[in-house]
């Protein structure tokens, strides 16, 4: 999983609020998309969630190098990558 904040973050001062406009989040996808099809087999993009001035991205990667890789030519700015090592849900609990 990969941290990030893109630049050019729109933002409302007097809401103390932090959004991406959907060209944005549309440029920085098609970026990324060209970008792990240049790398090849061994990254996936699984998908990411927007919070606030954030987001967070989800890969399956044979590598954490190959992950910042990605970020780098993508021009994606990760600022911690962290290997998930379980997941749980509702069922889980069951």
């Amino acid at each position: 999983m990969v941290q990030c904040r893109l630049p050019n973050l729109k933002s409302s001062a007097a809401e103390n609020t932090y959004y991406f406009t959907p060209e944005q989040l549309r440029e920085v996808s098609q970026v990324s998309a060209k970008v792990l099809k240049e790398l090849g087999p061994d990254i996936q993009w699984i998908q990411s969630y927007v919070t606030g001035d954030k987001i967070y991205c989800i890969y399956n990667a044979s590598n954490e190098e190959l992950v910042r890789r990605h970020a780098k030519e993508a021009g994606i700015p990760a600022d911690k990558v962290s290997k998930v090592s379980a997941i749980i849900d509702s069922v889980t609990a069951e």
